[in-house]
């Protein structure tokens, strides 16, 4: 595989969280924990390598727990890893948390501003974009009201239209397309499928197996922080399936 042809590069990566005990609040605590381990150090990934090629719509699956998210916000360089690297080609858009970026006393359409200048969009940019961002979201009146009153899935609404409309090479997208109503969620999959058609790159996590096998070619199973299996979609779906149910 030609280096131009790669999208995400991650090599030998692995990424662990130092878990504390509570801290002593009292000088007695203090003397009875004095020189004790209180500290645990917990493997979420482990010798993660893999290549997702320019265009490749792939899916991350696993039970709770298994890296998936994690992964995600290692790709968006949210956090760092403990070891190995992680390259990614291109102008990166994520939807990862539900309102992340927003804030709550600020208005959808103000917040529409500051969530895609965080994405590289410049003012006049947004401006050219902000009647299709608000025209996807349905907000509707509510573009103009503080977001502390969204229900989440507005949040969500608000947060896919801005994250599809920043022209991002490659897109990542939590399990956060589970909030909201059905026919709104069946959109966003038929946006996902046009910008997959586009040739966009996408790494999208879920649980649900039908919108796995209706987006996605690949799929790459997380089981305790490892990569279980990599493959066509049917095949480790199947496989998965039949061991995790």
């Amino acid at each position: 595989m030609k280096n131009n042809e790669i999208a995400i590069e991650i090599k030998n990566m692995s990424k662990n969280f130092i878990i504390y005990a509570d801290k002593a609040n009292t000088l007695k605590e203090r003397i009875i924990r004095f020189n004790k381990n209180n500290k645990e150090i917990r493997m979420v990934l482990e010798n993660i390598n893999l290549k997702i090629k320019r265009g490749e719509t792939v899916a991350l699956i696993g039970v709770n727990g298994s890296g998936k998210s994690t992964l995600l916000k290692l790709i968006t360089k949210i956090i760092y890893p403990s070891k190995g690297t992680i390259k990614v080609n291109g102008k990166v858009s994520s939807l990862l948390e539900l309102g992340a970026g927003f804030h709550p006393d600020f208005s959808g359409r103000e917040n529409i501003y500051f969530n895609a200048s965080i994405f590289g969009l410049t003012k006049s940019e947004i401006d050219k974009r902000i009647d299709s961002i608000i025209n996807f979201s349905e907000l509707g009146e509510y573009i103009d009201s503080p977001i502390r009153t969204y229900s989440s899935g507005m949040y969500m609404r608000l947060a896919f239209s801005v994250a599809i409309n920043v022209d991002a090479d490659v897109i990542l997208i939590d399990e956060i397309l589970a909030v909201g109503d059905q026919r709104f969620q069946e959109k966003c999959m038929n946006k996902m499928l046009e910008l997959k058609k586009q040739g966009k790159t996408m790494v999208f996590v879920s649980h649900s197996a039908a919108a796995v096998e209706f987006l996605c070619d690949r799929a790459i199973w997380l089981n305790n922080g490892k990569i279980e299996m990599d493959g066509n979609t049917k095949d480790v779906l199947e496989k998965y399936t039949k061991i995790c149910g």
